[in-house]
C-alpha cells in the first residue's frame, strides 16, 4: 500500500516515451516493450552479426537483440543505462535477450558468460559495467554461469564513439589480457557487450579468448548499428 501511495505522489515512467508506466509495468511502458526494435535474427546461426566477425576461428555465432538507430528506443536505453545510472536497465536488456534466445541450443550449450571489460580508472568513475550487468541478466536466465574477472583491460583507450572504422581497430590492438586460463580451456564462451558499430572491440576481445584456448565462442550484443 506505501509503495502504490508513494506512487500516487511520484508516478514512475517509461524510460523510452516518458508515459506515467501502469501498475505491473517496470522500466517501460507495454506499448513501448512491444515496439522494441529487435533484429529476430537470433533463431539462425551464426546470426547476421557474425559478418562483423569473419577473421575469428571457433565462432559459433553471434547475434544481436536490438537495432541501434540514432536517436532511437535502443539509443536512449542505452544511454541512461551508461550514463544516467540507471543499471537496473542492463539487468532487464539480459533478461528480455536472454528469454528471447534460451531456446537456441547454440547458446545453451554454451559454459561460461564473460562481458567485455572496462578499464579500471573507466569502471571506477562510472561505478560499474554496463556489459556486467547485461551479462548479469543474462546468466540468470540461461542458467549458464557468468565471470567478470576472467578477462582484463590492460589500457584505457579513447571513446569509440566518433571515430572511423580504422582508427578504431587501431585504438583497441592488444588491449585485452584474459588472467585465468584454466577458466577459459576447452570452454564453450560467450562474450558480452552492449552495442556493436564496426565489431573492433570485441574482435580485439574474442581473438584473445580463442588464443587462449576456447573451445568455442559466441557473442551477445543488446545492440546492432549499422
Amino acid at each position: 500500500m506505501l509503495r502504490d501511495f508513494i506512487s500516487l505522489i511520484f508516478p514512475e515512467v517509461c524510460l523510452s516515451c516518458k508515459a506515467p508506466t501502469s501498475k505491473g509495468e517496470s522500466l517501460l511502458c507495454t506499448k513501448c516493450l512491444f515496439d522494441l526494435p529487435k533484429t529476430n535474427d537470433y533463431n539462425r546461426l551464426p546470426g547476421l552479426l557474425a559478418n562483423k566477425f569473419v577473421s575469428i576461428q571457433k565462432l559459433r555465432f553471434a547475434y544481436a537483440y536490438l537495432k541501434f538507430n540514432k536517436k532511437g528506443v535502443a539509443q536512449r536505453l542505452l544511454h541512461q543505462l551508461k550514463y544516467e545510472g540507471h543499471q537496473e536497465i542492463g539487468l532487464s536488456l539480459g533478461r528480455w535477450f536472454g528469454s528471447e534466445i534460451k531456446t537456441n541450443s547454440a547458446i545453451t550449450d554454451s559454459d561460461l558468460i564473460i562481458p567485455v571489460p572496462l578499464h579500471i580508472s573507466r569502471l571506477r568513475t562510472r561505478g560499474y559495467n554496463q556489459s556486467d550487468l547485461i551479462a548479469q541478466g543474462l546468466s540468470e536466465t540461461l542458467e549458464i554461469a557468468w565471470n567478470k574477472d576472467i578477462i582484463k583491460r590492460l589500457k584505457k583507450t579513447e571513446t569509440q564513439t566518433k571515430k572511423g572504422k580504422v582508427d578504431r581497430w587501431k585504438n583497441v590492438h592488444e588491449i585485452f589480457q584474459v588472467s585465468s586460463l584454466n577458466m577459459i580451456e576447452n570452454k564453450n564462451v560467450i562474450l558480452v557487450d552492449d552495442v556493436v558499430t564496426t565489431g573492433a572491440t570485441l574482435n580485439a576481445c574474442l581473438e584473445v579468448v580463442v588464443n587462449s584456448g576456447a573451445k568455442s565462442v559466441g557473442v551477445l550484443a543488446i545492440a546492432r548499428a549499422d
